[in-house]
């Protein structure tokens, strides 16, 4: 309610007495408070008062989010408008928003400000307006405009008053609409990320019961869902696939992307031998599919236990470190482009023999983490952690080295995915 005493607002009129515009006012109210449907709602309570107030035509105009346009939202009268955009400065219902006051204006064609186009596509003439502001929490968003005052009478000052309680309690409606709305929306985001982090979550391998697997692999997600995945498992024949990938981008699309092609390289590894053959098939398909730019980075490859062989395809990823039995470290750089670039695309495969070394891939979420000093930990700082954590099991240096690189106070803006590949031959 406006902060005029009511009694001040309404003063006996020709037509109603107080208790009848106290009725309407009460009337629109309780239906602004007890429907869910706020758009039926606006359209039951203007046509009320457009009624009420003897007018030709009523609409409500919206300013819409991130545009600088208002959107006929609800109308009534002899003419649809509904979907109208009209620039946040435009005539009359421009200048009430801009203004935050209420515009009485009784001769439209006397006023500067008056735009006729929507006269002109439609046919209809306005010859008065009465056009209040929505304004909810010291915030305009729109406004409630009243055309024409049938038998050529003119709006007045009561009119004005009542439009601009009316008004008020229409903008706290569709505020609160609004509000409840987000709380719906957020509540289905939630949900949808939940299940999407749980899909996530099954496509990544289960941990080996083996002692002596080879492979161990953790991801930690900055958001609900991460673009960083990674597979193991052993083939019938004995070799063991792998890969460690980074899809670009965030959010629900790289989500898509990597559950994509995480199921097709699963798919297609347990028969096929040649790595740079996996990638090139791969590659195709999401050449196919991919939009808005989006590419994914992978180290992939099999391991042959029986003489601890690596054979495998870097496509546009991280250099993998090779930590030799020496105790050097040598990066293994991409020789390929990433996956959803350029269809038809090469992968050359390289072979490494571990001979009692140990092989890390990881996503740049691991070198482009903070230190302590709030320090890209880069290449160098992982080569230390790694050398830190050497006299431990792969599996117990993984767990190390990812606590060492999340820090309680600094936030993780990336996804961290490691991956630890160590082989004693038969």
């Amino acid at each position: 309610m406006a902060s005029h005493n009511v009694f001040d607002l309404f003063h006996r009129h020709e037509s109603h007495t107080l208790e009848e515009q106290l009725e309407l006012i009460a009337e629109i109210a309780r239906g602004f408070s007890s429907s869910l449907d706020i758009s039926q709602t606006l359209r039951n309570a203007i046509e009320q008062f457009m009624e009420y107030m003897n007018a030709e035509a009523a609409s409500i105009f919206l300013l819409e989010s991130n545009t600088n346009e208002l959107i006929c939202v609800e109308c009534a009268g002899p003419v649809d408008i509904s979907g109208l955009r009209l620039s946040a400065g435009q005539g009359i219902v421009g200048k009430t928003v801009k203004l935050r006051t209420c515009q009485m204006i009784s001769d439209v064609l006397n006023d500067k400000d008056f735009a006729n186009t929507v006269d002109m596509g439609t046919g209809f003439q306005t010859r008065s307006i009465l056009c209040s502001p929505l304004v909810v929490n010291n915030e305009c968003i729109g406004a409630l405009e009243l055309l024409n005052k049938k038998n050529n009478e003119l709006f007045d000052e009561q009119d004005k008053q009542l439009s601009s309680t009316l008004a008020s309690y229409a903008a706290l409606a569709i505020h609160n609409a609004r509000m409840a709305d987000s709380l719906v929306e957020q509540e289905r985001m939630r949900k949808e990320l939940e299940l999407a982090r749980e899909i996530q979550l099954d496509l990544l391998p289960s941990d080996s019961d083996a002692t002596n697997f080879p492979v161990n692999g953790m991801n930690v997600p900055a958001l609900e869902v991460s673009g960083d995945f990674y597979d193991f498992f052993k083939r019938d024949d004995g070799l063991i696939y792998f890969n460690l990938a980074d899809v670009s981008g965030k959010g629900m699309n790289a989500a898509m992307l990597m559950a994509k092609a995480s199921s097709l390289l699963h798919h297609l590894a347990k028969n096929i031998n040649d790595p740079g053959e996996l990638l090139a098939r791969v590659n195709d398909e999401i050449c196919e599919t991919v939009s808005h730019g989006m590419f994914v980075t992978i180290v992939s490859g099999f391991i042959d236990t029986s003489n601890c062989t690596i054979h495998f395809s870097n496509a546009g990823h991280q250099p993998p470190l090779f930590h030799h039995n020496s105790g050097e470290f040598e990066e293994l750089e991409a020789s390929a482009p990433p996956l959803g670039i350029l269809p038809g695309t090469e992968f050359p495969v390289s072979t490494i023999c571990l001979q009692g070394g140990a092989l890390y891939l990881f996503t740049d979420g691991v070198t482009e983490s903070m230190d302590e000093d709030k320090k890209l930990l880069d290449v160098g700082g992982l080569i230390k952690l790694i050398e830190d954590t050497s006299k431990v099991t792969a599996s117990k240096r993984l767990e190390d080295i990812v606590a060492k690189i999340q820090h309680p106070s600094i936030d993780q803006h990336d996804d961290i995915t490691l991956m630890i590949i160590e082989c004693c031959p038969k």
